[in-house]
C-alpha cells in the first residue's frame, strides 16, 4: 500500500501577518478607549452621589459636583454642562459629552457619552 502525501495545514506567513496587524490594531484602539469608559463610569458615580444627596438648588448641585471633580482627577467635564432638573421632589442630573481619539493621521474615533442619575 502506498501512502498519499497529506496536504500541509497551518497558517501562512501572509495570514500570520494579517491577523497580527488586526489584533495589534484592536489592542491599540482598545487601550485608547478604556480611559474614556472609565471616565464615564466615574462621572456617572459622581452624578448619582450628588443626586442622592438631594441638593436644594441647582447651584448647590453644581458646587457639589465641582468638589467631586476636584478630588477625581479623571473627570474632565464642566459642572456647568450638567442638566439639573427636579422630578417628584427628587433631583435628576443628566449629562452628555463627546471624546475624540486620534487613531493616526487624519483618522479620528468619535465617542459620544450620555447618562443620567438614577
Amino acid at each position: 500500500m502506498r501512502r498519499l502525501p497529506s496536504r500541509q495545514r497551518g497558517v501562512s506567513l501572509f495570514g500570520l501577518l494579517f491577523w497580527g496587524v488586526v489584533i495589534a490594531f484592536t489592542v491599540v484602539v482598545g487601550a485608547k478607549i478604556v480611559p474614556t469608559v472609565m471616565e464615564y463610569s466615574t462621572i456617572l458615580r459622581a452624578v448619582n452621589k450628588v443626586a442622592q444627596s438631594n441638593p436644594a438648588t441647582v447651584a448647590a448641585a453644581r458646587a457639589e459636583f465641582a468638589r467631586t471633580k476636584d478630588v477625581e482627577y479623571s473627570i474632565q467635564i464642566d459642572p456647568n454642562s450638567l442638566q439639573i432638573t427636579k422630578e417628584n421632589d427628587k433631583v435628576k442630573i443628566s449629562f452628555a459629552y463627546e471624546r475624540e481619539i486620534a487613531l493616526g493621521g487624519p483618522v479620528f474615533l468619535l465617542l459620544k457619552y450620555e447618562g443620567e442619575s438614577k
